[in-house]
C-alpha cells in the first residue's frame, strides 16, 4: 500500500466527523433519556461472544453477517456482534434473570459482515429497546409507541408505518402440514412477490383447495386498512390463530392512529425475520430514505436456549442514519481565549467551562483564528479584569 492509499477505509466502514458526530451524541443522549423515562434499564453487551450464544435462534441470516474469530484463550469460536437483539435476550434469561416484564434499552456499534444492500454500512451504530416478559398486546403497543416518539425526537416528519403478522403464514403452513422443502419453497415464493411463482408452489405443495387459495391470496394482502377486511373474507375459514393476528393488527391499527399522526400501510405477506419473528412486525419509513429507520416486532422464546424461554417484543434503529433526519445544533457559539498564561484568565476560562460554555484557548504561535473555531465571543481584558464580548463578521479573523 502506497502512503497515498493509508487513509482508505474497508469498503463499507465509516467515519463520524463534525458536526454529525455532535449530532449523533446530542440524538443517542435524547433517546436513551426518553427510553430511561419510560423505564427501560441501559445496558452494553460485549462487542465479541462466543458463536453458539450470539447466534441461539437467530437462524442463517445472521450467521452470514457475522464475523467470526478464534478465541486464542479457549480454541473456541467468536463473533463479533451484527445484532444486539439476541445478545439482549441472553442477558434477560441468564445474567438478569428478574421476575415479571422486564425493559431493557441499549446503543452500540455492531459489526456485519455485508453491507445492507440499500444501507451500504457494514458498521452501524445501532439503538434500541426490548421488552421482556409480556405476552399481550399491551407490550407491543408500548414498542409501537416508543419507535414512534424515538423518530419523532429524531426530527422526522412524515412517518409511514408499514405492520404485518407472521403468525398468519405460521399458521397456514402448519395447516397445511408442509414439509421443511415444500415451507422453504413457499417462502422463497412469497418473498419474491412473484404471483406465478407463487401460483407453481402452491400448486405443487398444497393439497387443501381452501389453504391453496388462502395461500394465493396472501400474496396480493398489501395496502390500506381495507386489507384487514379483506384479509378476514379471505381467511373466513382459517385456523382461528389467523382471526387472531388479524384482530391484533386492527388493535394495532386504531391504537396508534389515536395517538400519532402517521400513514399506515399492511403487508400480510411480510416474511422478513422470518427465522425468529413470531407475532407483529412493523417497519417505519420517512420520504426520501429508501430503508426503514425502524424495524422491530415480536420474537417470543429466544430465551430458550438459555434456559428461560420468554415472550419478547422490541425494535431497532441505526444511530447514524436517524442522525441524518435533521441538522445538529450549528458549531457556533464557542468563546474564544488568548493565548495567555494569566491567572485571572485561567479562572474566568475554568468557570465558563463549569458552566456549560464551549472555550477554546489559544496555542502559542497558533495562525487559526476565531472564525476557523467558530467562536461568536471573545475573552478580552477589559476594565480591569476579563469579560467575554460579542465577536463581529469584522473581528473575528
Amino acid at each position: 500500500m502506497t502512503i497515498a492509499d493509508r487513509w482508505l477505509l474497508p469498503d463499507g466502514m465509516d467515519e463520524v466527523l463534525p458536526p454529525q458526530a455532535s449530532r449523533m451524541e446530542e440524538l443517542r443522549r435524547a433517546l436513551l433519556d426518553l427510553y430511561h423515562c419510560w423505564g427501560y434499564d441501559h445496558v452494553m453487551p460485549p462487542p465479541v461472544e462466543f458463536l453458539d450464544s450470539l447466534l441461539t435462534g437467530t437462524g442463517t441470516d445472521l450467521d452470514l453477517q457475522t464475523f467470526k474469530l478464534t478465541d486464542q484463550l479457549t480454541g473456541r469460536m467468536m463473533g463479533a456482534s451484527a445484532d444486539v437483539t439476541p445478545q439482549v435476550a441472553r442477558m434477560d434469561a441468564h445474567s438478569l434473570k428478574r421476575q415479571g416484564p422486564v425493559r431493557l434499552c441499549y446503543c452500540t456499534t455492531v459489526l456485519r459482515a455485508k453491507a445492507d444492500q440499500h444501507q451500504g454500512g457494514r458498521s452501524p451504530m445501532q439503538v434500541g429497546v426490548e421488552l421482556f416478559g409480556h405476552a399481550g398486546l399491551e407490550a407491543d403497543l408500548e414498542i409501537v409507541y416508543l419507535a414512534l416518539a424515538s423518530l419523532e425526537a429524531a426530527g422526522a416528519g412524515e412517518i409511514h408505518l408499514a405492520l404485518g403478522h407472521i403468525g398468519i403464514y405460521r399458521s397456514l403452513v402448519e395447516a397445511a402440514a408442509l414439509n421443511v422443502e415444500q415451507e422453504a419453497a413457499l417462502f422463497a415464493a412469497l418473498a419474491l412477490k412473484s404471483p406465478a411463482e407463487l401460483a407453481a408452489q402452491v400448486a405443487a405443495s398444497v393439497a387443501d383447495p381452501a389453504l391453496a387459495e388462502m395461500f394465493l391470496a396472501l400474496g396480493g394482502l398489501h395496502g390500506g386498512a381495507e386489507v384487514l377486511s379483506r384479509a378476514r373474507d379471505v381467511f373466513a375459514g382459517a385456523p382461528a390463530s389467523v382471526q387472531a393476528a388479524l384482530d391484533q393488527l386492527d388493535a394495532l391499527r386504531q391504537a396508534v392512529l389515536a395517538r400519532f399522526d402517521v400513514a399506515l400501510y399492511f403487508d400480510l405477506a411480510e416474511l422478513r425475520g422470518y427465522q425468529y419473528h413470531t407475532g407483529m412486525m412493523f417497519a417505519a419509513y420517512v420520504p426520501g430514505y429508501g430503508q426503514a429507520l425502524a424495524k422491530g416486532g415480536r420474537y417470543d422464546d429466544t430465551g430458550r436456549a438459555f434456559g428461560r424461554a420468554r415472550p419478547a417484543t422490541g425494535f431497532s434503529m441505526d444511530l447514524k442514519l436517524l442522525a441524518t433526519l435533521a441538522p445538529g445544533t450549528p458549531e457556533t457559539g464557542a468563546i474564544w481565549a488568548p493565548a495567555e498564561s494569566d491567572e485571572a484568565l485561567r479562572a474566568m476560562i475554568v468557570a465558563l467551562r463549569e458552566q456549560g460554555e464551549r472555550v477554546i484557548q489559544a496555542l502559542p504561535g497558533q495562525r487559526t483564528g476565531p472564525a476557523e473555531h467558530h467562536c461568536n465571543r471573545r475573552l478580552e481584558f477589559i476594565d480591569g479584569r476579563w469579560q467575554t464580548a460579542t465577536l463581529t463578521q469584522e473581528t473575528r479573523a
